[in-house]
């Protein structure tokens, strides 16, 4: 029941629209605008950097709240909180990707996971992930490469950081590998853009 609990409270938080509701407050429709996804990089992309960079704060922000919350209601009942931290991450990937206030149609997950990824693990891993983003996009301008290449990068950075012992260790280990599979597969038509070089490039409208 605990467990229950805990994935619908962070479903609920993961879901708040933050780029459909920013652009929403300027008479726009983000869903049906650029790429017709609500996350940042098309908020960027539509109605400039400023937004763009708040949107990903908020869906950063969604993410780590939620995995702080899905830890502290674990330990509040005494019940594992590791495992209580990677259901509320989970389940806040899961809210912003598949909203229920938009069809169960949602953002891409990048910054969201970013947010659960600081809350479970050393801040080096996070860092790890982020310097692997901040290089591929700078020098490609692709931000769906940069967000696939960090996303890839994380369960190496885990495996190479982290202890390698323990349950909660190969816990949040496989939640790394699950959160690459499932950012690959919301890049998938992504992917098949860069292979046919029609991706957009980040500044080209």
């Amino acid at each position: 029941m605990i467990w229950l609990l805990i994935f619908a409270l962070s479903y609920l938080i993961g879901s708040v629209p933050s780029g459909y509701l920013v652009a929403r407050s300027k008479g726009i429709d983000i869903s049906q605008q650029g790429s017709r996804n609500i996350g940042a990089a098309n908020v960027a992309r539509v109605m400039g950097k400023k937004w763009g960079y708040l949107v990903g704060v908020c869906d950063f922000l969604k993410g780590f709240l939620a995995t702080e919350l899905g830890l502290l209601i674990a330990s509040h009942f005494r019940s594992g909180s590791v495992l209580g931290s990677v259901i509320a991450a989970i389940a806040s990937i899961l809210g912003h990707n598949y909203t229920v206030w938009l069809g169960f149609k949602g953002g891409k997950g990048i910054a969201t996971s970013g947010g659960t990824v600081l809350a479970l693990f050393p801040p080096l891993v996070f860092a790890s992930a982020g310097v692997v983003w901040i290089a591929v996009f700078f020098t490609s301008r692709y931000t769906s490469l940069a967000s696939i290449s960090a996303a890839v990068a994380l369960p190496i950075a885990v495996l190479l950081i982290g202890g390698k012992t323990g349950t909660d260790f190969w816990l949040l280990a496989g939640f790394s590998v699950l959160m690459t599979a499932l950012a690959i597969w919301r890049h998938r038509a992504n992917i098949v853009r860069l292979l046919n070089g029609t991706e957009n490039r980040f500044g080209k409208k």
